[in-house]
């Protein structure tokens, strides 16, 4: 399915929006009979069996998260490795620096088709002697079997056994710091093996809500003990898919499905920066000429935040007009922003319209509702520096 959200109308926190075409049979998180014991409500996405919102609900998950430090259970996100000594395969196939990538670095990547369109959105950690790749759940399975099929001399060792843990927020260090001193001295993106209360775990440090945080990787029969470990240190709660989802809108980051798919290019993603000096010159990966040309003449479109007026966020799918009507775009994330108080999206316009400030006019229901061009980040990030 695509993982994407979607809104209504008269509700001003994040709703989850379920796809038709979710299978029978849901797979379950390790983590299942905990969120259930805490009240969660449970939904189908991607596949399994995931909490949308605990009941302190998802404006109070989403604000703790940008106060406090919150706890997601992201173990239907897929984990893989491949050997170090394989970087350079994979570099066919991404466009970022991966054989530059040190032991105890990770990067955001991408994987690309040949049109240079976007199969995944991924995240590569060196771990020493083996690149540890974390893909989106709705596209493990095909990440690993394109991996296999472009590297076919290349080991690629699946992980689902493991579980994916992600303490978000401005207090996440000072949790995790006495209990895996090794984890609170990371820097940004930085990753390391190391125990958390005597668990071993696999720990990096980004955040995909735009705050400081940590992602934590273990085996999934220590999954429990973790979390709770973890939700009984003062200052943290648990927080559901809603909250992730609209921290990630807030920090200008892109969903798999919605905000990217294989017909959107990194250039009309606004991820150029993806793609180190050193791959742009060699051009040795798939998708580098349409890319390129993209980079040197400019894209067909370009991804935008956008700022409702009033009080109603937009939906995904939602088209985008100029003043004189003419068709200028569509949104593809859209949600109310708890720490603006406000409306926000994301979506793509045409290049003419992509100047911060724009007067738009989003198309609800036939009707012309304004907004303008925003510049992304919504709400600025908070990495540690």
């Amino acid at each position: 399915m695509r993982e994407r959200t979607r809104l209504t109308d008269h509700q001003p926190e994040p709703v989850l929006n379920l796809d038709a075409d979710e299978p029978d049979t849901l797979h379950q998180v390790p983590l299942d009979a905990l969120h259930r014991e805490l009240g969660a409500k449970m939904v189908p996405f991607a596949g399994y069996e995931l909490p949308i919102q605990y009941p302190a609900g998802l404006m109070a998950e989403h604000t703790h998260t940008r106060t406090r430090a919150s706890l997601f259970d992201v173990s239907h996100m897929g984990q893989m490795a491949i050997p170090v000594r394989d970087a350079a395969a994979l570099e066919a196939l991404v466009p970022s620096d991966i054989q530059g990538l040190a032991p105890g670095r990770q990067r955001y990547t991408l994987l690309l088709n040949e049109a240079g369109g976007i199969l995944d959105d991924l995240m590569v950690a060196n771990h020493g002697d083996h690149l540890v790749i974390v893909a989106n759940a709705s596209r493990k399975d095909a990440d690993a079997l394109h991996l296999a099929r472009h590297l076919p001399l290349t080991d690629i060792e699946r992980y689902p056994d493991r579980a994916l843990l992600a303490l978000q927020g401005p207090e996440a260090a000072a949790v995790l710091g006495p209990l895996c001193p090794e984890a609170a001295a990371l820097g940004f993106m930085g990753v390391v093996r190391a125990p958390i209360g005597g668990i071993p775990a696999w720990i990096s440090r980004s955040g995909y809500t735009g705050e400081d945080g940590f992602e934590i990787s273990v085996d999934s029969s220590d999954a429990e003990r973790l979390a709770r470990m973890l939700l009984a240190q003062p200052g943290v709660l648990p927080a559901g898919l809603g909250a992730r989802d609209s921290l990630r809108t807030e920090a200008g980051l892109c969903l798999y499905g919605s905000d990217i798919d294989e017909l959107t290019t990194p250039i009309e993603a606004g991820l150029a920066w993806t793609i180190q000096k050193r791959r742009r010159t060699e051009a040795n990966f798939l998708g580098a000429l349409p890319i390129l040309d993209q980079l040197a003449h400019g894209p067909a479109r370009l991804r935008v935040g956008l700022r409702p007026d009033g009080r109603a966020p937009a939906r995904a799918l939602t088209q985008i007009a100029a003043a004189d009507g003419t068709r200028a775009g569509g949104i593809t994330s859209g949600t109310f922003s708890p720490t603006l108080g406000a409306p926000i999206a994301m979506g793509y316009v045409l290049p003419a319209y992509a100047a911060p400030g724009t007067a738009l006019d989003l198309v609800v229901r036939g009707k012309n509702l304004p907004a303008r061009v925003a510049p992304l980040p919504f709400v600025p990030h908070r990495y540690v520096k």
